[in-house]
């Protein structure tokens, strides 16, 4: 199973915020920790908000934060949310699709993938902010002018 960069991108953004819960942070912020295109940052963070994940102020002072804590952000419902569908493989135009044990082989594994992530949330993905914090702080020096 090979998830989608959109869902990449939405874990990211997610795991960001859940190392600052009570900061708002912005977009640009996020796209330059990760070195990730603000553009793409911007569709995935809209669809994380209108989902409820995420909340948004405009502003001078506004930005995104998660909406609710992040023991209540489960990770199989963000994946769920993010992925447009989960057909390992398509067997509808198959001939032997009738009769082969493979698709329900195939859709009895995708169930336990989302079973194991129906077990994590997200504090459970952040469970060292200060280290997450330190390698974001890592990224951005890197990422600043040297003088010379």
């Amino acid at each position: 199973m090979r998830l989608t960069r959109y869902t990449d991108y939405a874990l990211r953004v997610l795991i960001y915020l859940g190392a600052r819960p009570d900061m708002q942070c912005s977009i640009a912020e996020i796209s330059r920790a990760y070195d990730i295109s603000q553009n793409h940052l911007m569709k995935v963070v809209n669809d994380l908000v209108n989902a409820g994940y995420l909340a948004s102020a405009r502003g001078r002072f506004g930005g995104i934060k998660l909406a609710r804590p992040a023991e209540e952000i489960n990770v199989g419902s963000v994946i769920r949310h993010t992925e447009d569908g989960f057909d390992l493989v398509d067997c509808g135009d198959c001939i032997i699709a009738p009769a082969c044990g493979l698709t329900g082989a195939l859709r009895q594994a995708l169930a336990a993938f989302l079973n194991v992530l129906d077990g994590y949330t997200l504090a459970n993905l952040v469970t060292n902010p200060a280290e997450l914090g330190m390698l974001f702080s890592a990224a951005k020096k890197r990422d600043l002018p040297q003088a010379g």
